[in-house]
């Protein structure tokens, strides 16, 4: 709303191919969140949307500096774990582990919580520490009945946690009810249980025939041609550089 009309279509336009294309081709969404940031680099959502895209990519600094912006221009805690984890990517994980201990962390919601939990049991595994990285996921969410988005993840990382701790019977266990409560397949519990369980998974359907010959390839045909693909355009920057104060953190 703080856009002219034009270019707000412009700004959210690139949003979209962001929002579209990170789970699939991050380094391409990685480019139109930086077209959306010269246009815009004043609105929140923006910066947000650059820092998710710099996270993908694993451009860990550049994600913490966006996070950063977004954060003290909206003041809003809710980024406050995928900080921690960037500083875990960078390197950090007992700043990571003192971001868990910030009273941030009592503004979230409950799926933040569980989030930062995530991330503080990840950096006491950076650390070395399985032992405490388990302890650090036990919790009134872990032993719930109740399913929610953040369900499945917690109880995989407890899985984790047990199996690197040499575990292998309750880690089992708990890739089960990770596996249970996943209805969208968002972890791969049920590859992690066949391969404790020794099964292997076989392609009955691969690209030889039966003689071991490969397949023919289909015909080239003029509806196979590549449909072009419209290049985004850099537009000049609508409201001026706005360079971030703290900067990209450096590893």
């Amino acid at each position: 709303m703080s856009l002219p009309k034009t270019l707000a279509e412009d700004v959210a336009r690139n949003l979209v191919m962001v929002a579209r294309l990170l789970d699939e081709d991050p380094d391409q969404a990685y480019e139109y969140s930086r077209i959306a940031l010269r246009l815009a680099s004043r609105v929140a959502a923006v910066r947000e949307a650059a820092g998710f895209a710099a996270y993908a990519t694993q451009k860990y600094a550049e994600a913490l500096a966006e996070f950063r912006a977004s954060r003290r221009m909206t003041g809003s805690v809710e980024l406050w774990p995928v900080m921690a984890d960037c500083e875990r990517g960078l390197g950090r994980p007992e700043r990571a582990m003192a971001m868990a201990g910030e009273p941030e962390v009592q503004k979230l919601d409950k799926a933040g919580q569980v989030e930062m939990r995530l991330v503080a049991a990840g950096a006491r595994r950076d650390m070395g520490q399985i032992d405490a990285a388990i302890v650090t996921l036990q919790s009134s969410e872990l032993a719930s009945s109740a399913v929610h988005p953040w369900t499945p993840r917690l109880r995989y990382a407890y899985a984790d946690a047990l199996l690197a701790a040499g575990r292998e019977d309750e880690a089992r266990e708990w890739f089960g009810k990770a596996l249970e409560a996943d209805k969208d397949g968002s972890t791969d519990a049920s590859d992690r249980l066949a391969e404790l369980d020794g099964v292997e998974f076989v392609d009955a359907l691969g690209d030889d025939d039966e003689d071991g010959a490969p397949a023919p390839a289909p015909a080239d045909t003029a509806d196979d041609a590549e449909a072009p693909v419209a290049a985004a355009t850099d537009d000049e920057d609508a409201d001026g550089d706005d360079e971030d104060e703290d900067g990209p953190v450096k590893a």
